[in-house]
């Protein structure tokens, strides 16, 4: 998951664009601005690295087993000739 800091410091620097005028609502906008983003990226079908680390090295193994068997197959059905 997306790290609660990072978070923190995307709502901040959005808060922190806002005009002179809005300071005073700076803190409220900041905590909604959190709010929203972490809403939003819940939504997403995301996952985290060592989970995509994890499924980019068994879909590696299970190609190499794929390639392996299809070069069996060949040999069996050239032998079969």
């Amino acid at each position: 998951m997306i790290e609660p800091q990072l978070f923190d410091d995307l709502a901040r620097r959005l808060a922190a664009t806002m005009p002179p005028g809005l300071k005073g609502l700076q803190e409220e906008a900041e905590k909604n601005f959190h709010a929203v983003l972490q809403s939003s990226l819940s939504r997403l079908d995301l996952v985290t690295r060592e989970e995509f680390d994890v499924q980019s090295a068994l879909l590696a193994r299970t190609r190499a087993k794929l390639e392996a068997l299809e070069r069996r197959v060949a040999a069996l059905e050239q032998a079969g000739r």
